[in-house]
Parts: C-alpha cells; structure tokens; sequence
C-alpha cells in the first residue's frame, strides 16, 4: 500500500514539475495595449503603444514616451525620453512571465531595485 502511494506521488511530481507556462512573447513586441492598476486606492488604466524599440504612453491626459531595448523575446528594458524629474530618469526592466491569446502577465522593477511588480497588459488590436 505504502509503495502505491509513492510511486502515485512520484508520477504526479513529475508531470506537474514538467508544466511550462506558455510565452509567445514575440505576439506582444508590437500592438497597442490597456494595463490598469490601482494607485492611491484608485484604478487607473494606461494605453501603450509599442512599436520597435518606441513605447508611447497615454495615462491621465498626459502622452510620455520611452525607449525600449530588448534583452531577449520576453524581456526589455524602458527609459523614459523626457523625464521630468530624477525618479523618471531611471530604467525600467520587464519580464513578460506568461501570454494568452490577446494578453500577457509580466513583472516590473526599477533596475538595481529588487521590488518587483506584476501586472497584466492587454492588447487591443
């Protein structure tokens, strides 16, 4: 009885450490997204646009853009064009972890910080 149970737990380990999430990054390096987050209490959303190594922001009536450098197809690397203060100056490094069909969930940092950030970005064309 006790070796059924282990060679059943031992089959189960193996397919669950054998599940890989799926990552089509290259269907997101283009397009027109929506990411919404909470700030202040608050949900806000922001519609980006990215195309190249541009990304064009438009959040509160405000239009910002950034460089984007891609470190590979599921990472890149963000810079404000334009900051307007010593926060904005700094990098931002992005890490899409999984996609579905019109949309992938990533996570965010200023680079050199360890605070990590998740979020989920659709794309809307």
């Amino acid at each position: 009885m006790q070796i059924r149970f282990i060679l059943i737990f031992i089959a189960f380990s193996l397919l669950v450490s054998c599940y890989q999430p799926q990552r089509d990054c290259k269907a997101f390096k283009d397009g027109k997204f929506t990411f919404t987050s909470i700030i202040d209490n608050k949900e806000v959303s922001t519609v980006f646009e990215r195309n190249g190594d541009l990304e064009i922001d438009y959040f509160d009536g405000k239009i910002d853009s950034s460089s984007v450098r891609w470190i590979n197809d599921c990472e890149y690397i963000m810079k404000k064009m334009h900051p307007k203060n010593k926060a904005e100056e700094k990098s931002i490094h992005v890490k899409i972890l999984t996609t579905t069909g019109n949309s992938y969930t990533f996570e965010y940092n200023i680079v050199g910080d360890n605070n990590k950030s998740r979020g989920t970005a659709i794309k809307t064309n």
